[in-house]
Parts: structure tokens; C-alpha cells; sequence
């Protein structure tokens, strides 16, 4: 690919910049300075789901080493939203830093939700800030629930947890009861939160069974099970590759916390229409994460391409979708950035 240093006014590979940047400034001649541009200068209305929290932390405990539990109340003392299992909530720190947080309660308590937090020091310093800057009866800005990892109706169930995995999957193992079926891995027993309500669970610490052997756990399913997993990357990973050579009756459910890397990428060119700002794209850096560089207030929330908050109008150039969310109807006009990318050499996008 030509790094954008050699690129010369005439070169080829130079003229679908050149057209885009056509496109971009009849966009600015018609809508922005021309009699359109009132309506264009308020504000987008962004697709949001959930509701929107005021949230005070009502308790915080240590649930194993490094992992917090914190209960939250509603900050007027009413009823929360209903939620079911699976679901979590975007929290906004004080800091400004956004997180999703799996609800780990029972269901059926209207008044308090609850959520634990491993500590992660060289994270992006959500954690931290959780586990350091937080105390009881501060207030918290949130949105939720909302739920990507749903609990489906099946005879019967595999739940696979690992660490901080066993969050989601908790609130599960109470509405499978005995149809359900608990491995739950970690590190060490100190390290795993919740072990000590898990009674019945097949616990499997490294230290003690070493590392899992995750097609030998999968394949203890029951014939079409509906089969839960939540935990590291390479779990997530083991698990799609030979659940259905090992269940093929079974399904497949998986969630993990934080966005998958981008490795297969390529760089494009980046054009914001409304702002006038033009952007490169890493190799390995998201649609979004560039976007942030410039315009930091973007709306988004999963980072998965799962719940559409960053949804966003695409003006010029081919997109590789890469999301679960968008309707085949939209996918030649919209694009979620947190995910998606352009299939060519440059995108422009209404921001």
C-alpha cells in the first residue's frame, strides 16, 4: 500500500481521495453554508437503548484478591429496571471513562443492583479507578440494562467461567437450577470470586487442576444444550472452534469484556464532513478509536458491534461491515464504527 509520504497530486492512487474530497465539499457547499445548514447545525439525535441511571454506591466488598463487589441503588431510592440474566449496564466514571459491567444479583431485587470488578493495573484504568477513586454513597451516571449474552429456553446447560467470567454466568446458574451445569476456572480459589456460593459448582482452579482443557470440558455437554461461556480470549476462542464437531445439536453462547483487537486491518483515510477533519486509520486501531481523536464526546457503548449506539451515517466510500447489529437495509447507508471499517482506500462520514 502507498504510505500517504509518496503520494504525488497525480498518482493513482491519489484520485479516490480526490473524488471523495469532491463529494465532502459539495456536502459543505449545500448543507453546512447553504440554506440547509440551520436544520444540520442541531444537534444528531443518537440511537440509545436502556434507560437512562442516576445511581449511588451503596456497598463495596472485597469478593476474592483484587475483585470488588459494589451494590447500587437508584439515587432516589425507587425501583430499578427490570433486567434478566446476561445483562449489564454501561457505567460512566466520574473520570469520564465509560465501562460495561455484567449484572451479577438476582433478578427479582428491584432495589439494588450488583457488579464486581477485578482489578486490572495495567488496564486502561477503569478498574483502577473503581477499586481506588469510589466509596460508598458516591453517585454514578448509567445506562441499561441491556443484554447481548441472553439466557435461551433449553433442556439443558454447560456454563463455562473463567475469572471475572463467572459474572454474567451467575445469575444463569440460579434460573437453570438442575439443568444446568457449572465449570468454573480461575487462577487460584483466592483469585475466583463467588466460590462460596457456588456449591455445587465443578470448581477448577490452575493451581490445583492446571491450565483447562477447554474441548474436554465442552464435550461433557448434554446433546443439545445451550453451552455458556464467558472468560478470556483464548477460552472464547477454544470454545467456537470445536463446540459444534463436538455438540453438534448444542449452541453456542459467548461474551467477552472488552473489544476485540483489530487484526487484520488496513490503513484508510478517514474524512469527518461536518468538522472538515480528515484522519488516518490504523492498521490495527478501530473506525471509533480514530474518530475519538477528534471528536472525544462520540456516543458508543458495547465496542463489540452488538448494541448500534455508535451507529453512523456513511457519505462516501465502501464499507466492511464487521457488526451483529445493523439491518441489511441500512448496511449501504450506515456503519458502526466501533467495529466496522472502509473496504477501500478512504470513508467519509457524517460527524
Amino acid at each position: 500500500m502507498v504510505s500517504r509520504s509518496t503520494r504525488t497530486p497525480d498518482s493513482v492512487a491519489s484520485r479516490p481521495l480526490r473524488a471523495l474530497g469532491a463529494v465532502v465539499d459539495a456536502y459543505r457547499r449545500v448543507f453546512v453554508s447553504g440554506p440547509a445548514a440551520p436544520l444540520l447545525s442541531r444537534p444528531k439525535p443518537v440511537r440509545r437503548r436502556g434507560f437512562a441511571l442516576r445511581l449511588v454506591v451503596d456497598d463495596i466488598r472485597d469478593e476474592a484478591d483484587e475483585v470488588r463487589g459494589f451494590d447500587l441503588r437508584a439515587a432516589d431510592g425507587g425501583p430499578l429496571p427490570a433486567w434478566r440474566p446476561g445483562a449489564h449496564l454501561d457505567l460512566f466514571l466520574p473520570s469520564g471513562r465509560q465501562r460495561q459491567y455484567s449484572l451479577c444479583g438476582n433478578p427479582r431485587e428491584r432495589f439494588r443492583y450488583r457488579i464486581a470488578v477485578r482489578r486490572i493495573d495495567d488496564g486502561e484504568g477503569g478498574s483502577l479507578e473503581m477499586h481506588r477513586d469510589l466509596g460508598p454513597g458516591d453517585a454514578l451516571r448509567a445506562r441499561g440494562p441491556r443484554n447481548a449474552f441472553t439466557f435461551v429456553a433449553a433442556p439443558a446447560y454447560l456454563f463455562l467461567a473463567g475469572g471475572i467470567g463467572i459474572t454474567p454466568i451467575l445469575p444463569m446458574v440460579r434460573a437453570a437450577g438442575e439443568r444446568g451445569r457449572l465449570i468454573y476456572t480461575g487462577r487460584s480459589r483466592a483469585t475466583m470470586p463467588f466460590v462460596a456460593d457456588l456449591p455445587g459448582a465443578d470448581i477448577r482452579p490452575d493451581d490445583e487442576f492446571g491450565p483447562p482443557d477447554i474441548p474436554a470440558l465442552i464435550a461433557t455437554a448434554p446433546p443439545g444444550a445451550a453451552v455458556y461461556v464467558c472468560g478470556p480470549p483464548p477460552m472464547l476462542a477454544a470454545a467456537r472452534r470445536c463446540l459444534f464437531d463436538l455438540n453438534p445439536t448444542g449452541s453456542l453462547h459467548t461474551e467477552q469484556f472488552s473489544a476485540p483487537a483489530v487484526l487484520d486491518g488496513v490503513e484508510f483515510d478517514l474524512t469527518l464532513a461536518r468538522t472538515g477533519r480528515t484522519v488516518r486509520v490504523g492498521a490495527r486501531e478501530t473506525t471509533l478509536a480514530a474518530i475519538g481523536r477528534v471528536l472525544p464526546d462520540t456516543a458508543y457503548s458495547c465496542r463489540q458491534g452488538f448494541c448500534g449506539t455508535c451507529r453512523t451515517a456513511v457519505l462516501a466510500g465502501a464499507v466492511d461491515h464487521r457488526d451483529r447489529a445493523l439491518p441489511d437495509a441500512d448496511r449501504a447507508t450506515h456503519m458502526l464504527p466501533c467495529v466496522s471499517r472502509a473496504a477501500g482506500d478512504a470513508l467519509v462520514l457524517d460527524l
